[in-house]
């Protein structure tokens, strides 16, 4: 533990991980499908911890459980794709979070895609998608902490996000 660290912790109320969990939750976040492509197989998975880091050069983070397959795989095949979910893509932030969806060669059988310029599936209807070479991780308490340099994108601005805020999705009302 870094000294800074060390420090901040020392004046910390007591609060338990479900808590935690509420507080992080009431910030709205969008969702994404972090998908891989390794020799064999492609793989995909949920996740709202995304976030851009850097303009130049163009630098994202996605953040993984620690020894799970997803962050091995990404470990291992050095690239990753984020692909922002449009907001009736509920099914497929579903799909690829549910621990029975099928892997291996299978696991984009019924999820409709192309291959981005690193290899990586890019799933079709997504509002954006960023396609990047990891440059760096990092762990992080129980998470790995992927930095990706972006090396294509596109974005659909007409497209409205899928979002995910207090334990649930939810829609963007666009203001008038």
């Amino acid at each position: 533990m870094t000294s800074t660290m060390a420090a901040a912790s020392v004046g910390r109320t007591a609060f338990s991980g479900q808590e935690f969990r509420q507080a992080v939750g009431s910030f709205a976040t969008g969702v994404t499908v972090v998908t891989t492509r390794g020799e064999d197989h492609c793989y995909g998975m949920t996740a709202n911890s995304f976030s851009s880091v850097s303009l130049d050069p163009p630098l994202v983070l996605v953040c993984a459980i620690a020894g799970t397959e997803g962050s091995e795989v990404i470990s291992r095949n050095g690239k990753f794709a984020v692909n922002i979910l449009a907001a009736d893509q509920e099914p497929i932030s579903r799909y690829f979070s549910s621990k029975d969806r099928p892997r291996g060669a299978d696991a984009f059988r019924d999820v409709s895609h192309s291959d981005g310029v690193t290899g990586c599936p890019i799933l079709d209807g997504v509002a954006g998608h960023l396609d990047c070479t990891l440059v760096a991780s990092h762990d992080a308490g129980d998470h790995v902490i992927f930095i990706g340099e972006v090396q294509a994108l596109d974005v659909s601005p007409d497209i409205l996000p899928l979002l995910f805020h207090g334990g649930g999705y939810k829609l963007l009302q666009e203001q008038r």
